[in-house]
C-alpha cells in the first residue's frame, strides 16, 4: 500500500519534536520542508493533522509550538480530582443557571411528567485557567441557588447528597464524537468544526431513580478517552 508523503512528513515532525517540551517552537515550514526533501505543502499537510491531533499548536503571527500533552478522561473520577490528579489546576465558570420546563428529551433522560421543571446549569470546565470542556447539566426542581456555591468549586454531587437527598449513586456515560459549533467554538476558544469529544452522563439515585443528565463536550485536541475495567 502506498503511504501519502504528508503522513511520513507527519511522523517525521513527530519524532523531532518528541521529547520537546510544550511551548518550545517547531521549525518553519520552509527548514522543515528542506530538511525532508519535500514541499512546503506537504508539510503544511502534516502540520495542520498534527494540531487536530492536539501534538502541536498555532499562534497567530508567531508560528506552531509543542503542545501540552492530553489529560486523561478517566469517567469514574471527577473532573476535579482527574485533572488534580495529573497535575492540573481545575476550574469552573457558571455561564448561566435558570429553572425552565423540562424539554421532552430532558423528561425522557429524567422520567419526569409533562409540565414538571428543571435547572439547567451552563458550565464551562477549565484546567489552568483554560477551557476544555463545555457541560450542561440538567436537574429536576428549582436548584438555581447553587450556582454560587458552584462557581466557588463547590462539588455538585457532594451537594446533592448531603443537602438535598438526591445522592448520585450510578453514573452511565454515553460517549460520541461531534464537531464543534459556532456557540461551543466561542466559548471553548477553538474553531468551529473541531473535533469534540460528547459524554452523555445520567446520574442516578436510590432506587435507580434519575437525578442528573448531563452533557459534557471536551476538546478533543486535549483529551484521551480511559476507560479500565474488571473482566
Amino acid at each position: 500500500m502506498k503511504v501519502p508523503k504528508y503522513y511520513l512528513v507527519k511522523n517525521q515532525i513527530i519524532e523531532l519534536t518528541a521529547g520537546l517540551e510544550p511551548g518550545t517552537a517547531v521549525p518553519a515550514e520552509r527548514e522543515l520542508a528542506e530538511r525532508f526533501g519535500t514541499s512546503r505543502t506537504t508539510v503544511r499537510q502534516a502540520i495542520a493533522e498534527l494540531v487536530a491531533d492536539g501534538r502541536l499548536e498555532r499562534a497567530q503571527g508567531r508560528g506552531t509550538f509543542v503542545a501540552s500533552p492530553k489529560m486523561l478522561l478517566l469517567p469514574q473520577v471527577s473532573f476535579s480530582s482527574n485533572a488534580m490528579s495529573q497535575g492540573w489546576r481545575p476550574g469552573r465558570v457558571v455561564v448561566s443557571a435558570r429553572c425552565e420546563g423540562a424539554s421532552g428529551v430532558v423528561r425522557e433522560k429524567l422520567r419526569l411528567e409533562e409540565g414538571e421543571q428543571v435547572t439547567r446549569f451552563e458550565v464551562l470546565r477549565t484546567v489552568d485557567g483554560e477551557p476544555l470542556a463545555h457541560e450542561t447539566v440538567h436537574l429536576p426542581g428549582d436548584l438555581t441557588e447553587l450556582s454560587e456555591r458552584l462557581e466557588a468549586q463547590d462539588s455538585l454531587y457532594r451537594m446533592l447528597g448531603a443537602d438535598y437527598d438526591m445522592g448520585i449513586r450510578e453514573v452511565e456515560d454515553v460517549v460520541e464524537t461531534i464537531p464543534c459549533d459556532p456557540v461551543r467554538a466561542d466559548l471553548l476558544g477553538v474553531s468551529t468544526g473541531q473535533p469534540l469529544l460528547l459524554v452523555h452522563r445520567t446520574g442516578f439515585g436510590e432506587g435507580g431513580r434519575p437525578v442528573e443528565w448531563t452533557e459534557s463536550a471536551f476538546r478533543g485536541d486535549r483529551y484521551r478517552f480511559v476507560s479500565r475495567r474488571t473482566l
